[in-house]
């Protein structure tokens, strides 16, 4: 299905939204030859990434990307077409399993529990190197890295082809914020939005987030708070805790009419600057014309640079990615300004600054202690501290 004439911007690699959800009318029949056919078991990352191909989310991509796909990705952030694309989306299986599976075959894709939710059409089975895929997506193979280390455990082979999803995605949460990208589409044109802002978060919104989405809101009609509710670390604060402080946020804070909430189903990946790539392009497919890129965009420990997932977006030319992305600096309260500010519109020292590490933010919420009002908005924090008491 084309994306519609006069929504403000199209789809990436095309200008069409990918649509791999089987018509309602069809899906019995289609459920009943899917069971007749070999079973592969997919874990919570490609039923992540499931959901995103079927949605059109991970447009131009019909399902998990063949060799020519995952090496140019991988060693030039492009499709094999030449479109952009930073991170390879592939479907592994073990050994046994991809000697038994040959191209032209059909297959089920199913969950561990055995409930069969999309078939593939193989394409091709190819072979690759995780370690090196690891290195070059992520500058590591560590394990202490969480998204290296779930590449350099998935398996080697691979199976592409085009996948067709005949079954809601199990788990689902969130169901009235889930919008699809044709979904917001509608919502903003709804709206009357033309120039939408995106913001990628998988943590509770501060003062410093909100400093920035509302600058991005000066220069554009609406904000999509996007956040990601796949996947996280262990240590990340969890997505119903996080939607509770964003619906505040949004209510207290924010002009009606003006921003909308709706949750992402990616898996994160934690891939700095690269992931900062995939997210623009995922925003741009949601609809949305401009991407805020901050401080350490998709980062974890140490591994990027403070304004990597910044200077990335310069490797092509301007409108190869077709979203317009809004860079930050590091933003703040500081005493002597009155007020949020920048390095770029400050002119005091650290010392008159409001610094406050997220490890420093924990610590404050485990003894009972509410950040200051100038971190985080009062009615966030007693979330915040509300959350931590209970263990979540």
């Amino acid at each position: 299905m084309s994306s519609v004439a006069n929504d403000p911007i199209t789809a990436h690699g095309g200008g069409e939204l990918v649509d791999r959800n089987v018509p309602a009318a069809e899906r019995e029949a289609l459920r009943a030859h899917a069971a007749k056919l070999p079973r592969v078991t997919i874990g919570a990352r490609e039923l992540a990434d499931l959901e995103m191909l079927a949605s059109g989310a991970f447009s131009p991509l019909t399902g998990f990307m063949g060799e020519a796909d995952y090496l140019r990705s991988r060693d030039d952030l492009r499709l094999a077409s030449g479109a952009p694309w930073s991170i390879p989306i592939t479907l592994g299986v073990g050994e046994a399993a991809a000697r038994e599976l040959k191209a032209g075959q059909e297959i089920a894709l199913a969950t561990e529990d055995g409930a069969r939710l999309a078939t593939l059409k193989i394409a091709e089975i190819y072979r690759v190197d995780r370690k090196h895929e690891a290195e070059a997506v992520f500058g590591t193979a560590d394990d202490a890295h969480p998204g290296a280390k779930n590449v350099t455990s998935t398996p080697s082979w691979c199976v592409a082809g085009p996948v067709a999803l005949l079954a809601e995605i199990p788990g689902r949460t969130f169901l009235e914020y889930r919008l699809d990208p044709r979904q917001t589409r509608a919502k903003f044109r709804e709206l009357g939005w033309r120039r939408i802002v995106a913001f990628q978060t998988r943590n509770p919104t501060h003062r410093a987030h909100e400093y920035i989405q509302k600058a991005a809101l000066e220069i554009c009609d609406g904000l999509l708070l996007h956040p990601l509710v796949g996947e996280t670390k262990g240590d990340d604060v969890p997505a119903a805790i996080r939607m509770e402080t964003y619906k505040v946020l949004l209510d207290l804070y924010y002009p009606q009419g003006r921003a909308m909430l709706s949750v992402m189903p990616a898996h994160m990946r934690y891939g700095g600057p690269r992931e900062a790539i995939l997210h623009a392009i995922i925003r741009r497919n949601y609809g949305c014309t401009h991407f805020i890129v901050g401080r350490d965009h998709a980062g974890v420990g140490n591994y990027y640079g403070t304004y990597d997932a910044q200077k990335i977006f310069d490797r092509y030319a301007p409108g190869e990615i077709g979203i317009t992305t809004l860079n930050f600096e590091n933003t703040f309260y500081c005493g002597k300004c009155g007020g949020m500010a920048s390095y770029k519109t400050c002119p005091h020292t650290d010392a008159d600054r409001l610094l406050l590490s997220g490890t420093k933010v924990r610590e404050m919420l485990r003894a009972g202690h509410a950040p200051p009002a100038e971190y985080t908005r009062p009615e966030i924090a007693e979330i915040l501290v509300r959350a931590m008491r209970n263990g979540s």
